[in-house]
């Protein structure tokens, strides 16, 4: 898959205009992919299933103490 083919969605805060971010996409597999924008030839991927249950997790607070 070409990953320039990809709409990548940047997870960066409103207002800020950071160097390093991250970026995901959804491919046309079905499948989610994820990388970091200072290292964008390393894509992890994923699957919706697992996507799914990961963001079930952020907004159930379960990683909040990483950020702390």
């Amino acid at each position: 898959m070409d990953m320039d083919q990809l709409d990548w969605q940047r997870a960066v805060p409103d207002g800020e205009d950071l160097p390093e971010y991250l970026e995901v996409a959804a491919g046309p597999d079905g499948r989610i992919y994820m990388r970091e924008s200072r290292t964008p030839d390393k894509v992890v991927i994923t699957t919706q299933a697992k996507w799914d249950a990961f963001i079930k997790g952020v907004k159930a607070g379960e990683f909040d103490d990483f950020v702390e």
